[in-house]
């Protein structure tokens, strides 16, 4: 199973809120705000979201769901170092950081199977520059979190038995506590 499903099956074995945030731009790009306006036009020139609006509608998530929650599992944020020092001056640092990691292969095929069920119509070339500006910018960011913050790294291939892996990890039952 892919990232989101771990993480929705974790956060209910945890009783954690999962907070997509491609979830999160979905929803407010169909909000008509100003903000969506605006996420809007950045979407459209191909460029990625500032991680500063990503932090807001976090943060915004987040303050709606304090009372109901045993904590929060974010996915796919941050994405860049700058991300993960803004969240912690905001927001605070996480008790645990996952990097559900596979191979490029995976990441390829999975976005070009992507690419088959959505208007989006990236090319193999453009899919593989996208996959190394991804390990440029979460290899510090990784390399961060194994110093700072307790850190658990799977490698999955994709299958769900990864997903009882991940579920049954030490780190994460630890950081329940």
């Amino acid at each position: 199973s892919g990232k989101g499903s771990q993480c929705e099956q974790l956060a209910k074995k945890y009783g954690f809120t999962h907070l997509s945030t491609s979830d999160l731009l979905q929803n407010e790009l169909s909000s008509l705000s100003e903000r969506s306006k605006f996420i809007k036009d950045i979407v459209e020139c191909g460029e990625p979201v500032p991680g500063g609006i990503v932090l807001e509608l976090l943060k915004e998530a987040m303050v709606a769901k304090l009372g109901d929650t045993k904590g929060f599992l974010i996915d796919g944020y941050p994405q860049e170092l700058k991300d993960a020092e803004e969240f912690e001056s905001k927001i605070g640092e996480p008790k645990l950081v996952l990097c559900l990691d596979c191979s490029a292969e995976t990441m390829s095929s999975r976005l070009l199977m992507r690419n088959q069920s959505s208007e989006n119509s990236d090319n193999p070339e453009t899919i593989e520059e996208r996959i190394e500006s991804y390990y440029q910018a979460s290899n510090p960011l990784i390399a961060y979190y194994e110093i700072s913050v307790n850190t658990g790294s799977v490698f999955s291939r994709g299958c769900s038995k990864h997903t009882n892996h991940v579920s049954n990890s030490s780190s994460l039952q630890s950081s329940q506590r």
